[in-house]
């Protein structure tokens, strides 16, 4: 039963392995979608950088209770 477990386990390591050796090169190397130059990718990546800040932004505001207008008056009420 202990070899089995360990040949599954040795199967395993090497289909890991072997998928890192495939997929790193080539898939995570670049980022451009089909028939987009270099200028578009960064063109998209600023893009999304900006709005995922902005919706940071947002988020904090929301907890922070600052999304709201101010109900205060400079006014003096009797």
């Amino acid at each position: 039963m202990m070899k089995n477990v360990s040949v599954f386990a040795c199967k395993v390591v090497l289909g890991i392995i072997l998928c890192a050796l495939v997929f790193l090169p080539y898939g995570c190397g670049s980022y451009a979608q089909l028939g987009e130059t270099e200028a578009e990718v960064r063109r998209r990546h600023l893009r999304t950088a900006r709005i995922n800040r902005q919706e940071l932004a947002e988020d904090i505001d929301k907890a922070m209770l600052l999304d709201k207008p101010s109900k205060l008056t400079d006014k003096r009420i009797p």
